[in-house]
């Protein structure tokens, strides 16, 4: 069996634990830095999430969502 894991540490105490804890059972792991999206995606989805927050959003049913998107 074959899987993934994936833990969010908050500190480098955290981090090296996990590190020791996965040599100790030969359990290969790498560390990821920094944030693995696009800063530039990261800060339209929080505007998106903003301008909803603030009532910019436009409203629409299934059936009018459809038509908009025949037209491309």
């Amino acid at each position: 069996m074959n899987s993934t894991v994936i833990i969010h540490t908050e500190n480098r105490d955290q981090e090296n634990a996990l590190k020791a804890f996965a040599k100790a059972l030969h359990i290969k792991f790498e560390v990821a830095k920094g944030n693995p999206y696009d800063p530039e995606f990261v800060d339209k989805i929080l505007k998106g999430d903003q301008d909803i927050a603030e009532g910019k959003g436009v409203k629409m049913t299934v059936k009018e969502f459809k038509a908009l998107c025949k037209l491309s």
